[in-house]
């Protein structure tokens, strides 16, 4: 009796069947009888009934069996699993394809959201976790990683797309969110580098600027990379041009700031003859002061409760929010307590030090005022002692607006109401999330490690499909008192046990999970497989650390009289 193997293909695809047969003499030749099809058995189980056959004449010998049989602590499982599953739920696994560079720009994805680094640490990332078993991943490094972001910076506009029609369909929103950031570059050799206004506060060094459209609920659409020297107003263009030519169909409206869409950039959106374009945002103080004096708009408008001013096809949604009037009220008196700080020093100095001339600690007092942007104040000086008193109309004007904002739209009020205005350009709030969860929180965009083009715009994509997961798992575990980084951390953990015969890796098992594990799973509706098929895949970097690090270390461990 023995197992028959046999693996064949039809139309490009391969089958494996199994047959327990048992061999017999008919005629004085060697003939073959099936006793049973086992090919729905798992890999362990085909391996397990070969074993047992094999010794079917000595049974003591299987009972020596653990002789041969080793149980080793194998790869995490439980984050890749998690990760696999979910990606399928939303349709990135369809999306980038079955494909190496589909697999390999996956693999990105869900390093991007294990471990923020290079593409050097994702190869060796690869080998901590179960990726090339799940992932059914062939050999890489990162060299073929940083092929794969050439590849997505082609297929971009693909994917995005795919994503697009498997998420709306023939139902295809009517709002869409923008807004724009930067990344500073620690070098200058990035082919977008270039300096701008940088968000991140890093005077002196290049950056990156990328814009980012989503639906009205922040689920990202599209990212696109720019120079960055690019001005926020300069990005919108694409993205009108984006909408109508791949997203676009009926009305549809763009929400953005008050530094976003302008004066021409709502021109270009009326220009627009094919489609009907619509647009909220916010106007800038001395915008509202102006409507003020023109008697548009009253300042008894401006209260907890949204009001509207219609003017010709233009429409004015203001609200008064105190929370906002409080803390700029506080802020500045803050300020006002600050500057009295330093005339308190000044007076305790000049008292004390009779050379010092009141005319540099005036000019020390009002530079401090200056860099205050404080109100009008009065700064008196009596003998060589300085005060300090502010105006009070100068004070009363500055607070008038404090917690006022007001929208502009030409959505008319039949098509939506005021409250429906207000809110969704509040709904801006979810770019901004998506932008410190990708910037600074847990995805965490930069550093870059990459200089060419192509390659810059391969792994902000990455960063936005990373996102999508990250915002799916956040959705899941909602209920839960735990950061997604957190859940992730606590998914590492799980690991299969490595079940190896003669030295012979032959598979996974995936142990029970503990509770906490396990509460995660369920919240995320993933299931894990009891077994992973060991595919023997394991990835190498072609740089070296070990070969990297040792000229450092036999240079600072050379005597002070060597030549190395």
């Amino acid at each position: 009796m023995f197992v028959d193997s046999c693996t064949y293909t039809v139309s490009g695809k391969q089958y494996t069947r199994h047959l327990l047969r048992e061999s017999f003499r008919k005629n004085g030749k060697v003939a073959h009888r099936t006793l049973a099809n086992l090919s729905h058995c798992s890999e362990a189980e085909i391996r397990a009934i070969k074993l047992a056959l094999k010794h079917k004449h000595n049974l003591q010998q299987l009972g020596n069996i653990n002789q041969d049989i080793s149980v080793q602590q194998g790869l995490s499982c439980g984050a890749v699993g998690t990760l696999w599953q979910v990606a399928q739920r939303i349709g990135l696994v369809d999306v980038l394809g079955s494909t190496q560079d589909g697999k390999r720009a996956l693999w990105q994805v869900f390093a991007r959201v294990l471990e923020q680094g290079s593409r050097l640490s994702a190869v060796r990332l690869a080998n901590a976790h179960a990726a090339c078993d799940i992932l059914e991943l062939e050999d890489f490094d990162e060299d073929d990683l940083y092929d794969n972001l050439d590849w997505l910076a082609e297929q971009q506009q693909e994917i995005e797309d795919r994503l697009f029609r498997l998420r709306y369909g023939t139902q295809k929103p009517e709002l869409y969110l923008y807004d724009v950031t930067s990344s500073y570059l620690e070098g200058t050799c990035n082919a977008l580098g270039a300096f701008g206004y940088c968000r991140d506060g890093k005077t002196g060094k290049m950056q990156v600027v990328y814009g980012l459209l989503c639906d009205f609920q922040g689920v990202p659409v599209s990212i696109e990379a720019f120079p960055g020297n690019t001005t926020d107003t300069k990005t919108f263009g694409a993205q009108v041009h984006k909408v109508t030519q791949r997203f676009g169909g009926g009305t549809v409206t763009f929400v953005g700031d008050r530094g976003m869409i302008k004066g021409p950039q709502i021109r270009q959106l009326q220009a627009e003859k094919d489609h009907e374009f619509h647009y909220i945002t916010a106007i800038t103080k001395p915008q509202v002061e102006a409507l003020l004096k023109r008697g548009v708009i009253q300042m008894s408008l401006f209260d907890e409760t949204v009001a509207e001013v219609l003017e010709g096809s233009v429409r004015y949604v203001m609200r008064r929010n105190p929370e906002r009037a409080e803390e700029l009220a506080t802020g500045r008196k803050s300020k006002l307590a600050s500057l009295q700080k330093l005339i308190e020093a000044k007076n305790v100095y000049l008292a004390s030090h009779p050379r010092a001339t009141v005319a540099a600690a005036q000019r020390e007092i009002e530079a401090k005022q200056k860099k205050l942007r404080l109100p009008d104040v009065t700064l008196a000086v009596t003998e060589r002692t300085f005060s300090v008193a502010p105006q009070a109309d100068a004070w009363t004007e500055a607070a008038k607006l404090d917690g006022c904002y007001c929208l502009k739209t030409d959505v008319l009020p039949g098509q939506a109401t005021k409250e429906t205005i207000h809110d969704r350009y509040k709904d801006l709030a979810h770019v901004e999330w998506a932008f410190r969860t990708s910037k600074t929180g847990l995805l965490e965009a930069r550093p870059l490690y990459v200089r060419l083009e192509t390659r810059t715009r391969g792994h902000l994509l990455v960063v936005m499909l990373a996102y999508l997961l990250v915002q799916e798992l956040a959705k899941c575990w909602r209920g839960l008192e735990l950061t997604v980084a957190e859940g992730l951390d606590e998914l590492k953990s799980l690991c299969t046990t490595r079940v190896t015969v003669k030295g012979q890796s032959v598979l996974h098992n995936v142990p029970e999970p503990r509770e906490s594990v396990q509460r995660l799973l369920d919240a995320a509706h993933v299931t894990l497989p009891k077994t992973i098929a060991d595919r023997g895949v394991h990835v190498s970097t072609r740089k070296k650390l070990v070969d990297e690090r040792k000229p450092r270390c036999d240079k600072r461990l050379a005597p002070a009289n060597s030549e190395a």
